[in-house]
């Protein structure tokens, strides 16, 4: 198999899918990569570097996606790869194709290929590996973003995140108890900020309550707890997400002007629609946005801004699936791995993940007895 790694030709994005060190990996399994002329040049990663792991260097897209039977992004393709995109090819990244233009999804069904998304890849505990330790970055990064938009210069409040001796710290709500929520309210008590967290699940809040007891206060999420909790909050932070599915707008615009002015919104949610009314993505050269004199920071790859970090964690996460692809063929390691066959969004042009085939309207495949030999 040829795996290829192109350059991303999204706005402001420095992440690469594979580190040279991932490509050592997979070309000691037997699997030939191409890599994109300065595909990892802003993660920090050279040519050379990539070359002496056993890539080879090409100079333009069309190479890649030529000749690869297998192109591993960081996010969905652009309308400018569009036509790149061949017969029977096997796509991968956080493809989001929930919510992705529809022309990228019928031209995905027209030419009869696979689509794996990161974000759905699940393990039968639950868990998923991809999403988990992107996730967990972002989630990191919430004080650094929340203490730089709270600074007077920056439109915010002129708050000091984690407080001062007799001035007290911030107040920092975050809806979602998932992995970014349970990482962004570690690292906002860490940072000295007074953190609310509310969820729907009782079992996760229950979980914090007793990892973090007196550090943070915890609500069950309804629209009366989130209408009090709007309220006081200086920061908010949309850390809600189901994963394959659109994140349902969870806080009105009615709802956000309980916020007072010059409040801070930080939407994780945005890269699978966000769970604020008033969020739509920007990029990291232009981040913000102001509805209502309230600050919305709503950056679908907010990870690109530690990029060499997030390409070594992602890469941890994909490499055995990779790996397995390589070794086994699509088909063959989609069929044996529960958790690839859930990121599997489209095999050979079918809709083969229930989220999507919901969200367009159209019947889902069973992939596991399709792959089987099955009519169904």
């Amino acid at each position: 198999m040829i795996i290829g790694i192109p350059r991303s030709r999204h706005t402001d994005e420095y992440r690469v899918a594979l580190p040279p060190r991932g490509v050592r990996n997979l070309t000691a399994a037997g699997a030939e990569v191409i890599v994109e002329r300065k595909a990892g040049y802003e993660a920090g990663f050279p040519d050379s570097v990539y070359e002496n792991s056993g890539a080879r260097i090409v100079h333009d897209v069309q190479e890649v996606y030529g000749r690869a039977d297998l192109i591993a992004k960081v996010n969905r393709p652009i309308p400018e790869e569009y036509d790149l995109i061949r017969e029977g090819q096997t796509i991968m990244g956080f493809l989001h194709l929930a919510v992705a233009d529809p022309k990228l999804v019928g031209i995905l069904r027209s030419r009869r290929c696979t689509a794996i998304d990161f974000a759905t890849i699940q393990d039968d505990n639950g868990s998923l590996p991809v999403l988990r330790v992107v996730s967990q970055i972002a989630g990191r990064m919430v004080p650094q973003i929340a203490a730089k938009y709270l600074q007077t210069d920056h439109g915010g409040l002129g708050i000091l995140l984690g407080g001062a001796p007799a001035v007290p710290p911030a107040e920092v709500v975050v809806i979602g108890a998932g992995t970014v929520g349970r990482h962004a309210v570690r690292a906002c008590v860490g940072a000295g900020a007074q953190v609310t967290l509310m969820d729907a699940d009782f079992d996760r809040i229950a979980e914090i309550d007793w990892a973090l007891s007196g550090q943070v206060t915890t609500f069950l999420a309804n629209e009366a707890t989130l209408r009090k909790a709007l309220a006081y909050a200086d920061v908010v932070v949309g850390a809600v997400q189901i994963p394959g599915t659109r994140t349902p707008h969870l806080v009105s615009k009615e709802m956000v002007g309980l916020l007072r002015e010059k409040s801070l919104i930080i939407d994780i949610s945005v890269d699978s629609g966000g769970c604020f009314e008033t969020s739509r993505p920007t990029r990291l050269s232009d981040p913000i946005y102001v509805i209502d004199g309230i600050t919305h920071y709503c950056v679908p790859n907010l990870t690109s801004l530690v990029g060499r970090s997030t390409s070594y964690a992602m890469s941890n996460a994909t490499l055995p699936y990779l790996c397995a692809l390589s070794r086994q063929g699509v088909r063959e390691a989609i069929a044996e791995d529960s958790a690839l066959a859930r990121g599997a969004h489209l095999v050979d042009g079918e809709i083969t993940h229930p989220g999507l085939a919901a969200g367009l309207g159209v019947e889902c495949r069973d992939l596991k007895s399709w792959l089987a030999g099955g009519d169904s």
